[in-house]
């Protein structure tokens, strides 16, 4: 599938990571980390070659950041032992953790490099916004969840990632006064593409997300903005994720 296009924006307030006090009440769903660090390594070595590399993620930056994130700082504790597993999780707000085939993968496709700017739709838990932040310069996520924004803001904090930006708001509108952007990554399914996304994307730039219906499969799609502002998009695989949620007109 090829399409062409051009489009407009709008956007809400942000929040520094390491400006939120770590203490912030975590509401329904509780986060705690479990001793044996060692352990969590080889967890996180074994995801990577058994779940990423073997299905054909060759990117060098995506895998040491697969290798280096702790997911398990992402997930609920009633869900720490099946951190590493082969598949999304649930965080709460009826949102989840991506599996994480599909976060390397995505990443992956973004083709992210250490001065590029980077947009995500869907905080959630922080998870793909932290494996962004070990490759690029600054990554920017809204989330709709005012409760999952600022519980993801401190994590990120806590852990040390302070080139990541959140904000909570409707991702549809994107973030247009930081814009524009080298890569745009939306991690909840759309009916259609957002076109203020398409115009804060970069000529250059790359962007991936679900569309689809959220009562079904998705499709993975790869959009494409050439340096003259063409757009071009790509069917890449069947998924399935939560849906794009909106806010209050």
């Amino acid at each position: 599938m090829r399409t062409r296009r051009t489009l407009s924006s709008r956007a809400v307030g942000a929040l520094r990571v390491g400006s939120l006090a770590a203490t912030i009440a975590l509401g329904a769903v509780a986060y705690h980390a479990r001793p044996g660090q060692e352990s969590w390594a080889e967890e996180r070595a074994r995801m990577v070659s058994d779940q990423i590399v073997s299905r054909g993620v060759r990117d060098t930056a995506t895998l040491r950041a697969m290798r280096t994130v702790p997911r398990h700082e992402f997930v609920p504790r009633a869900y720490l032992d099946a951190a590493y597993d082969d598949r999304p999780l649930p965080i709460g707000f009826g949102q989840t953790i991506s599996q994480p085939y599909i976060v390397a993968y995505m990443t992956e496709l973004l083709r992210p490099k250490p001065g590029d700017r980077v947009l995500e739709v869907g905080t959630g838990s922080g998870y793909q916004a932290a494996v962004l932040a070990e490759i690029v310069a600054d990554v920017y996520t809204i989330e709709i969840f005012d409760e999952l924004a600022k519980t993801a803001a401190a994590r990120l904090g806590r852990l040390g990632h302070r080139n990541v930006y959140v904000r909570h708001g409707d991702g549809y509108f994107g973030w247009p006064e930081k814009s524009p952007f080298d890569a745009v990554i939306v991690t909840a399914a759309a009916g259609h593409i957002p076109p203020p996304l398409l115009e804060q994307l970069k000529p250059g730039g790359r962007m991936a997300i679900p569309v689809g219906s959220v009562y079904g499969v998705q499709t993975l799609v790869l959009v494409e903005k050439d340096r003259e502002g063409r757009l071009t998009t790509e069917s890449l695989l069947p998924v399935r994720f939560v849906p794009l949620l909106r806010g209050p007109r």
